[in-house]
């Protein structure tokens, strides 16, 4: 393939297996890197999880990673600061990554006492470029966009490379995408929330508000001033630690846009 992504930055596409499909709840079993730097230079990473939980048959049937398989390798804290370390100077990129794998990912590592500052990043969704421009899946995504088949599907290195090349192949049919990182992020965000779980959100005059509940289109701070319960009730309840990371934030006026 003859197109290279136009970077200023390194970008690490990134692929997780997991126990289940729950954010807050389930754990990693898998996570492929394939990290592209802007003098064309790659790396990959592949590590097996051991979750500390148990995979359930049907999940496991799905990507083929048994409690078997992952007895005996480490932890996901003790992977974290590796993982951290690989992606801290980069922006990210993925198959339907922004509504699932960053914000899991993200679970994981403020889980393990490791802070990331999404801030810094952008992300590119190409499972959205997909369904914009053709809605199907990975596998059809790579027949379509590359004419091959996706050897390996559900392993979690195999879909982070095949991810890329459908990146490269959608750029060179589609006119109107920029081989640019922030304009495919931009292309690719489903909408504008503080955090990806999508319970935080901006209003016209970008004052942080509530994206759910009772209080939803009410000023985070005009809320919490006013019912200051709730800000405990929303960090003792089952919400994204990333969620309550921005709260806190925004609370104790140390949150930027």
């Amino acid at each position: 393939m003859s197109l290279e992504l136009n970077l200023t930055k390194p970008i690490c596409f990134f692929d997780l297996e997991t126990t289940g499909t729950n954010v807050v709840k389930d754990r990693i079993v898998e996570i492929g890197i394939f990290k592209v730097f802007p003098n064309g230079n790659k790396e990959q990473y592949r590590w097996l999880v051991n979750p500390g939980i148990p995979i359930p048959a049907e999940v496991a049937a799905v990507h083929g990673i048994t409690d078997e398989k992952v007895k005996g390798e480490p932890s996901f804290k003790e992977l974290s600061r590796k993982v951290y370390d690989i992606l801290k100077d980069s922006d990210l990129g993925g198959y339907n990554s922004d509504r699932f794998d960053i914000p899991l990912l993200v679970e994981e590592l403020l889980r393990a006492g490791v802070d990331i500052d999404l801030k810094k990043m952008v992300s590119v969704d190409v499972q959205t470029i997909f369904h914009k421009k053709e809605k199907r899946t990975l596998s059809a995504a790579y027949k379509f966009y590359c004419g091959k088949e996706l050897v390996e599907a559900h392993s979690a290195l195999a879909d982070t490379m095949a991810t890329y090349e459908v990146l490269l192949s959608q750029i060179e049919r589609y006119e109107d995408l920029e081989n640019d990182i922030k304009a495919l992020s931009k292309f690719t965000k489903r909408r504008e929330t503080l955090d990806f779980a999508g319970f935080l959100a901006l209003d016209k005059e970008e004052e942080p508000i509530f994206n759910f509940g009772k209080f939803k289109g009410k000023r985070i701070k005009e809320v919490l001033e006013q019912e200051p319960g709730y800000f405990g009730w929303m960090l003792n309840a089952d919400f994204p630690k990333y969620t309550q990371k921005v709260l806190t934030q925004i609370k104790l006026g140390t949150w930027k846009p």
